[in-house]
């Protein structure tokens, strides 16, 4: 199924407040609430909506710092990358993981307290990690841009 402007309206004005109501939706969409929310049901049906979070704040939670560590590993093949896959899922501080094309490959962006939590972090859990060759960290100094809203 394609999406029409309206569906895009909704999905963008979703991803600003996913917890507003469906009559102030269907006021943004310019639609009936009902027809809102049949759009709505629809969309999530056939999964342009994934599912609804709430954004937490990172230093209210005691994890202002931001790591990037990029993992070169030993080999390519299938099952090392599966097990490191696998394993890094498994590392409740790491909250991305993606394959990469490049020098790198994987990058992981790893939340943790201050420098000495993440060092907590790479000795319990990213020094154990199965297939790892090479493993660089850089750390954020400052988030200047961040949002989870896709183009639509």
């Amino acid at each position: 199924m394609t999406i029409d402007a309206t569906d895009r309206k909704i999905l963008a004005a979703l991803q600003r407040k996913g917890r507003m109501s469906n009559s102030e939706l269907s006021e943004q969409a310019n639609l009936s609430p009902s027809a809102c929310h049949r759009r709505v049901q629809r969309l999530e049906a056939e999964g342009y909506i994934k599912d609804y979070v709430a954004l937490l704040d990172a230093r209210k939670l005691n994890v202002p710092t931001t790591v990037f560590v990029e993992i070169t590993l030993q080999g390519q093949a299938e099952e090392v990358l599966e097990a490191f896959e696998k394993a890094v899922a498994r590392i409740p501080d790491v909250l991305e993981c993606h394959l990469m094309a490049g020098t790198a490959d994987y990058i992981l962006k790893v939340v943790a307290e201050n420098t000495e939590d993440f060092a907590r972090i790479h000795r319990q859990y990213l020094s154990r990690l199965p297939g790892v060759a090479q493993m660089q960290s850089s750390f954020a100094l400052r988030t200047v841009f961040k949002t989870t809203a896709l183009p639509v």
